[in-house]
């Protein structure tokens, strides 16, 4: 892919180029005939190309190229990153996404071994029962970082969001390693996972600064692509960790790998950031944040004390909006989530424990919008952007494709054992088959839109083949015939493969809708989005397996004098399958009965694609542009216009990041 030097338009719509003054006006325009308002940001790519082929025309090339004028006033951390990437050298570009794919490969592998870890690491607690609590509750923390550390990267920085979230990383994996209780244990989980999720977060940032919209779906999969590595070496590292050693030396081992693979990132990003700016991209970066030096990398010279800068940084923050979008998704995910675990009872869904917080978390989510709307001087959300269809029907998309999968996916470990005989080898790699062939038709779908440059017909067949991969399972439910096997498996790889047609080719049509100062708010909403649709999915499933299976396994065995069988199936499969092989007739009963339910996991899947494929239809379809936003993204309403007497003779263009792609 060919690199681009041309200027980035970082926002949206260009304001048009405005009149020039009467005579009657003489008195604002007599100190220079090439006036301009000062510490706006020069964006259009013809401002560049006019200032280099005639400095003579200086004045209406930066009349041209003047931002509207609600884009004046920028966030901090996105006018010190296109700053830090304006002039990005060959070297610099390939060391930056070296960074991003170590990165990827440490957390990558650390996840999926976590997931052997954590079991062990509540059974010698005797606590196992608490596994499913210390997921819950990172789900919910998950939700509630991603805004947050989108919003944080974009007033204070890139570089300091991966640093924070590095070290939140290795904290917590400490605190777990030495845990002498289960409590430690998951108050360790959860500040590991605060890192984890802004580091999954903070790299689709990084590569949405310094990528054009056309090659966005393609280097976004840059942290992802270890995965299909990974997919196969992280069960035969978790054996081997554990045959030598305990749960407690295969996490802390990570306190140690994980900051040495974040290191390249973290010199490239400190270098890049601190690079002598040009003075007129370092007032606008002082302009955007008030004057006061937030998120600068200094705070010298600003003029205002230390509290302004406080309450300046706050406001910008939004806190009270983090903290309201924080505390509804958490209230509304936890009890979704408690009430469709592994072991969920129809009657939680009556609990008191249940509503109350489901409740108090949707009566928020009305409080937020009209705090956004009405209170906020720097929104989370925009509301403007929530109310195009651009954007509700990716994040719509983006959500029921989690529901869809998680409700077939989450019980797919114990169909495949018990259901379909396979072995516990055989089941973990089917459980892969999924991101492996996610991450590869990713790639290769990375390239076809780099060539297409369009997004709505790629997602629409994704969709559409996700809902046909459902259906082949759905058609083998279960059996150890080798056709039922072959079924399974082509369902697997037909949902994987579309995954990787219309999951990140939706980010980045989201993306394509946002302005600059817009685009990582977006994307840790669409991420959260993901998570809240895990959410729904896994509750969904509970709810289904808890109120099918226990009565068809007691009609199914009834014909055996053990009335315990049916009730020791449901609670401990492993155990009761091991003791009747296949052929047998408690067996042939064990398996009609997963089969039942198979098919309603899957029928609730495939019923959730229906509206997931209108809502890919609603989606837009612009040409994705060369350069990093789109040039019709949605820019908010402009304010009332205002009368400035001000003026500057300087023609100097600040810099703005040069894209890949």
């Amino acid at each position: 892919m060919r690199h681009l030097d041309e200027q980035t338009p970082l926002l949206g719509r260009r304001s048009k180029k405005p009149e020039p003054p009467s005579s009657g006006t003489s008195s604002e325009s007599s100190s220079s005939s090439s006036s301009e308002e000062p510490s706006s940001i020069a964006i259009s790519p013809e401002s560049s190309s006019s200032d280099s082929s005639s400095s003579s025309s200086s004045s209406s090339s930066s009349s041209s190229s003047l931002l509207p004028n609600h884009s004046l006033h920028r966030s901090p951390g996105v006018a010190r990153a296109d700053a830090a990437f304006a002039s990005l050298s060959p070297l610099h570009r390939a060391w930056l996404f070296g960074g991003i794919f170590l990165v990827g490969c440490a957390y990558g592998l650390e996840s999926q071994v976590r997931a052997t870890y954590q079991p062990y690491a509540t059974s010698s607690f005797s606590l196992h029962p608490y596994l499913s609590t210390i997921n819950v509750l990172r789900s919910v923390v998950a939700v509630a970082v991603q805004p947050t550390a989108a919003k944080v990267a974009d007033i204070v920085g890139r570089f300091e969001v991966v640093a924070a979230s590095t070290a939140c990383y290795v904290v917590g994996m400490a605190i777990e390693a030495s845990a002498a209780s289960v409590y430690a244990f998951c108050a360790g989980g959860l500040v590991y996972q605060v890192g984890y999720t802004a580091i999954v977060l903070v790299l689709e940032v990084l590569v949405a600064d310094v990528s054009s919209m056309r090659a966005r779906v393609f280097f976004s999969y840059v942290p992802a692509l270890p995965f299909v590595v990974n997919a196969w070496v992280g069960g035969a590292l978790a054996s081997a960790v554990l045959s030598v050693s305990s749960w407690r030396w295969g996490i802390a081992m990570w306190c140690l790998v994980y900051p040495l693979a974040s290191l390249p990132l973290l010199i490239a990003l400190y270098l890049l950031d601190r690079r002598r700016a040009p003075p007129s991209t370092t007032a606008a970066v002082k302009s955007a944040s008030g004057g006061s030096g937030v998120g600068s990398g200094s705070g010298s010279g600003s003029g205002l004390d230390s509290e302004t800068r406080s309450d300046s940084l706050l406001q910008q923050l939004d806190v009270v909006g983090l903290v309201g979008l924080a505390a509804a998704l958490a209230l509304v995910l936890a009890p979704l989530t408690l009430a469709g675990g592994s072991d969920a009872d129809v009657s939680r869904w009556r609990s008191p424990l249940v509503l109350a917080p489901l409740a108090v978390g949707l009566a928020l989510l009305p409080l937020f919008a009209l705090w956004e709307r009405r209170g906020a001087r720097s929104p989370l959300v925009p509301m403007h952007l929530l109310a195009d269809r651009g954007v509700w029907s990716a994040l719509a998309v983006r959500s029921l494709l989690n529901l869809a999968w998680s409700v077939q996916g989450n019980y797919l470990y114990t169909v495949l054992v018990v259901a379909f005989d396979f072995s516990v080898e055989a089941a973990t790699r089917i459980l892969s088959l999924f991101s492996f062939c996610g991450v590869v038709s990713g790639v290769v779908v990375g390239m076809i839109v780099y060539r297409l440059r369009r997004l709505k017909a790629v997602i629409v067949v994704g969709t559409c083949l996700f809902t046909a991969g459902l259906s082949v399972l759905y058609f083998f439910p279960g059996g150890a015939e080798a056709s039922s096997a072959a079924g399974v498996v082509t369902g697997q790889v037909l949902l994987g493969l579309a995954s990787g047609l219309f999951a990140y080719p939706t980010q980045a049509s989201i993306q394509a809708s946002a302005t600059r100062d817009h685009v990582a708010v977006m994307t840790g909403l669409y991420l959260s989005l993901y998570n809240i649709g895990s959410a729904l999915g896994t509750s969904l499933s509970g709810a289904l397996w808890s109120a099918a299976l226990p009565p068809a396994l007691s009609a199914n065995l009834a014909f055996q004098p053990n009335e315990t069988l049916a009730r020791a199936t449901y609670h401990s499969p492993f155990d009761v399958v091991a003791r009747y092989p296949v052929g047998t007739a408690v067996r042939t009963a064990i398996v009609v009965s997963y089969r039942h339910v198979q098919r309603l996991l899957c029928l609730a899947g495939i019923i959730a694609c229906l509206p997931m494929i209108a809502f890919a239809l609603a989606l837009r379809n612009p040409r994705l542009s060369k350069r990093q936003v789109q040039p019709d993204a949605v820019a908010p309403p402009p304010p009332p216009p205002t009368i400035t007497t001000t003026t500057t003779t300087t023609t100097e263009e600040p810099s703005t990041a040069v894209v890949v792609g």
